[in-house]
């Protein structure tokens, strides 16, 4: 349960970060790039979320793991980063 605590946290902060960062960038790129950052850490948090909700013990950790690295290859490939 820790984990998901952790997680929430993480995704919200990461959320809040690039919205208050996009208004301090006057650039394309740099508002494409707090997006790619911010949609990562979000699709890492999701699937990190999604992989808790697997197996027991040391295999919900490892689940826990590769939903996370899931989560954020698939959100990076969907955002085009």
């Amino acid at each position: 349960m820790k984990i998901k605590r952790v997680t929430g946290t993480l995704c919200i902060a990461s959320l809040v970060a690039a919205v208050s960062l996009s208004g301090c960038t006057d650039s394309a790129a740099a508002r494409h790039e707090i997006g790619c950052v911010a949609g990562t850490m979000g699709g890492m948090a999701i699937g990190g979320a999604i992989g808790n909700r697997f197996g027991g013990g040391s295999g919900q950790t490892l689940a826990t793991g590769v939903g996370a690295i899931a989560g954020g290859v698939a959100s990076a490939t969907a955002l085009e980063c």
